[in-house]
């Protein structure tokens, strides 16, 4: 008898610690329930990338004067820059310019030091090939205009939820031209002159 008042105690036990169990799960999905979504419907929706990001490098080939300050800041010397001096004017001359995308880790030190800028991150996030020699990018490649998001007409683009304006749930409502949360670098510097 008394083992038997024992299993019925183990089970009353464990019945009430599995209804806990379920009540914490269930409490963790209604408390989901509450916030913003987070699921983007990729090939036909996207998120519009943040001011500073940095993407695929865009390169302009009559800007470059061949110094090679790219390749000795890069902290892996990622760069490959092909010159020739031209012994008429006294200046290197630039005949071929490459990087590749596969060993990139995308630091952005290359743009940041440029002395002629011709180096700039671009909003292009999607590089992915099926062959990684793909991902070696030459100065033609390098130099096609950037791709944004904003301008594929099969796309709709959406805010990154960070992004959003105060009270806002859906990022699909988002007009682009409406203001993001938070101030912009410029207002907080008024405000600190103040």
């Amino acid at each position: 008898m008394l083992k038997f008042l024992k299993q019925v105690g183990d089970y009353a036990k464990e019945a009430v610690q599995a209804g806990k169990y379920i009540g914490q799960g269930l409490a963790v999905t209604f408390d989901h329930m509450r916030r913003r979504p987070i699921t983007v419907q990729y090939p036909y929706e996207k998120l519009i990338p943040s001011e500073r990001f940095r993407g695929r490098i865009h390169f302009e080939f009559d800007k470059c004067i061949s110094c090679e300050v790219c390749v000795r800041v890069c902290p892996i010397n990622l760069p490959v820059v092909d010159w020739e001096f031209n012994k008429e004017t006294k200046k290197k001359q630039l005949r071929h310019y490459s990087i590749d995308f596969g060993v990139c880790i995308f630091c952005g030190n290359c743009v940041e030091y440029c002395p002629t800028n011709c180096l700039s991150m671009t909003e292009e996030y999607e590089l992915s090939t099926y062959d990684r020699h793909e991902l070696n990018f030459d100065n033609v490649a390098l130099g096609r205009l950037p791709y944004k998001v904003t301008d594929d007409p099969m796309v709709t683009p959406l805010r990154e939820l960070a992004y959003l304006p105060k009270g806002v749930m859906d990022p699909h409502d988002v007009p682009d031209s409406y203001r993001r949360a938070g101030q912009l670098p410029e207002e907080i510097l008024e405000k600190s002159e103040k």
